[in-house]
């Protein structure tokens, strides 16, 4: 990668970091998150969730990648050494290189699902089964025996590799451009129809409005309840890709005259349209109109990713050829397109990482990154037990943890007013001056409570009985992490040499 790559243009930039942030999360976790901790009423922690941390935290991490692209810095460890003088700081930023190498390796895994179900959908292989046996389908595919399962998740390694290895311009961002709207075209289709459905539609039984009246229903015996909040402030991690330091990256190849008050506003509000409107108005509707509130209430309990490969397709099928191959398209196209613009972006740590402080080429930096999540995957596909372990170390606790770091090193450590001016800088919009007080009081208080809050699941996590894989698990992320410590400080002797 060309260190004078830039974006090419400021709606490829953000279309890329709104695809960055938008992936299977907002179509498969959020509706059955929001079910699960007071329907409508989940709502109201997830936006304060939103305005006190969400938010701040995209103009923190914005503002942390322009102030790298000022200073030629495009990887978080050397980004966060412009924030102090303290010479340990940028190994802070292994967190960057930990979190989404070991995310991408079971990211990239679900992803190869929905490219699967894609081809299957153009195909009509479900076409003549019973709920049943598509379901035990899902079962077996997802075992690492299944060679078609294999075969989908070598092709999906391979796209993201290819793509990553075309550079900012002409592979991430030309991606975007083309993903990005595809996507928003076939959810809105599939958004149309969840809601316009009517009873006797298609075989439904009943209209699509009273999924989503279920979903949005709210309860409010629970809004004060510790686990509700710590779900909204979880969801918003997870939608805004927070704490990853992908946002850095992505942000670190602006030109020098964009801003990012703007920017970062625009790909946070998009990524809530797709997540609270889109995301909300298709998977839970549409079951609830074919399955009605009874089956709903039972299978809802499978999560998103049971409902999306158990369920929709069967579904699909029994709509008839056209119509059911046509929206089986359309649902499985629009979470590849969520999942590949979000895998992407876990690559670029790395290969900035590699092109910044140790010349390496873009296309060996992608196929560093591809092998490595190659090889992480396998015991993922292996072990459910070991994807779990990723998922909550590297994909749960890492995110929080690093948030904490970032927010006291971006407002504290270099302080708020030079904080306030960097994220006000070329602005083309006015931030009410009451951000200013959130971002050093209100935010890095906020995320402590949160780091909290997940203390006594940390506990468990550790004091729980281990088995064999769960300590190979444990083993292969703490490899990870020094190895990832060992690059930053290897990276010094190359520059000094």
């Amino acid at each position: 990668m060309n260190k004078k790559e830039q974006w090419g243009t400021k709606l490829g930039l953000v279309l890329a970091m709104s695809g960055n942030a938008i992936g299977l999360g907002n179509f498969l976790r959020f509706p059955v998150q929001a079910i699960q901790n007071g329907g409508g009423a989940f709502i109201i922690p997830y936006f304060i969730c939103f305005l006190l941390m969400g938010i701040p935290l995209l103009w923190v991490e914005w503002s942390m990648g322009k102030l790298g692209s000022k200073n030629g810095k495009h990887s978080l460890p050397f980004i966060l050494q412009l924030l102090s003088n303290k010479i340990w700081i940028k190994y802070l930023g292994v967190f960057s290189l930990f979190t989404n190498i070991v995310v991408a390796a079971y990211y990239t895994y679900i992803e190869s699902w929905t490219l699967a179900y894609l081809y299957f959908s153009l195909t009509q292989k479900f076409v003549g089964q019973n709920l049943q046996q598509v379901q035990y389908y899902f079962e077996t595919f997802r075992t690492w025996y299944h060679y078609e399962g294999l075969i989908f998740w070598l092709i999906t390694c391979f796209i993201n590799v290819y793509i990553l290895s075309k550079g900012i311009e002409k592979g991430i961002e030309t991606a975007a451009k083309w993903l990005m709207p595809m996507l928003l075209i076939f959810a809105v289709s599939l958004a149309i129809f969840a809601l316009t459905l009517q009873k006797g539609d298609y075989g439904a039984v009943a209209s699509g409005l009273v999924g989503f009246d279920y979903l949005w229903t709210p309860d409010f015996s629970g809004i004060w309840k510790p686990k509700v909040w710590l779900a909204a402030a979880g969801q918003i991690f997870f939608t805004l890709a927070l704490g990853m330091g992908t946002i850095q990256c992505y942000a670190s190849y602006m030109k020098k005259n964009d801003e990012v008050a703007l920017g970062a506003m625009a790909s946070g509000w998009l990524n809530e349209f797709v997540e609270i409107v889109l995301g909300a108005s298709i998977i839970i509707p549409i079951c609830v109109g074919f399955m009605g509130l009874d089956k709903i209430n039972e299978w809802v309990q499978l999560g998103g990713m049971g409902l999306s490969f158990k369920i929709l397709p069967y579904l699909f099928s029994q709509w008839g050829i056209i119509l059911g191959t046509l929206f089986g398209t359309f649902w499985f196209g629009a979470l590849f397109f969520a999942g590949i613009t979000s895998s992407l972006s876990m690559g670029l740590p790395l290969t900035s990482f590699m092109n910044d402080h140790f010349g390496w080429s873009v296309k060996k930096g992608a196929w560093l990154f591809g092998s490595l999540i190659f090889i992480l995957g396998i015991p993922c596909i292996i072990s459910p037990i070991i994807f779990d372990e990723f998922d909550f170390w590297a994909g749960s606790f890492s995110l929080v943890l690093f948030a904490v770091i970032e927010i006291i090193l971006f407002s504290w450590v270099w302080g708020i007013d030079n904080a306030w001016n960097e994220i006000n800088e070329n602005a083309k919009i006015r931030i009410p001056q009451i951000f200013k007080f959130i971002l050093h009081k209100i935010t890095p208080v906020f995320l402590i409570l949160v780091l909290i809050a997940n203390i006594p699941d940390l506990i468990t996590k550790l004091l729980q009985e281990t088995n064999l894989e769960v300590i190979t698990a444990r083993m292969m992320m703490i490899s990870i992490f020094f190895i990832a410590l060992l690059a930053i400080h290897q990276s010094n002797q190359y520059h000094e040499n």
